[in-house]
C-alpha cells in the first residue's frame, strides 16, 4: 500500500502527525492517546498497515483490498 493513501486513512479518522522521527513519522490517535511509527517508505507492506491501524484503533484500510 501506498504511504500516501495510509497517511490520508489516518487524517480522515483523526490522527494527526505527532512528529517525524529519523527514519519513521509517529502519529498519534488523540482519541486514546495511542501514538504509533509509520516507516517512511513509499510502499508498505499490509501486513503492516493492518497492524498500524488496530494500534491506534482506527478500521482497517486493508479490508477488501487484494
Amino acid at each position: 500500500m501506498k504511504r500516501l493513501k495510509l497517511m490520508k486513512h489516518l487524517r480522515r479518522y483523526g490522527c494527526y502527525l505527532k512528529r517525524e522521527g529519523a527514519k519513521h513519522s509517529l502519529w498519534a490517535n488523540p482519541d486514546n492517546g495511542i501514538i504509533e511509527t509509520v516507516p517512511r517508505h513509499s510502499e508498505l507492506p499490509d501486513k503492516l498497515v493492518k497492524k498500524i491501524c488496530k494500534r491506534l484503533g482506527i478500521p482497517d484500510i486493508t479490508k477488501g483490498v487484494s
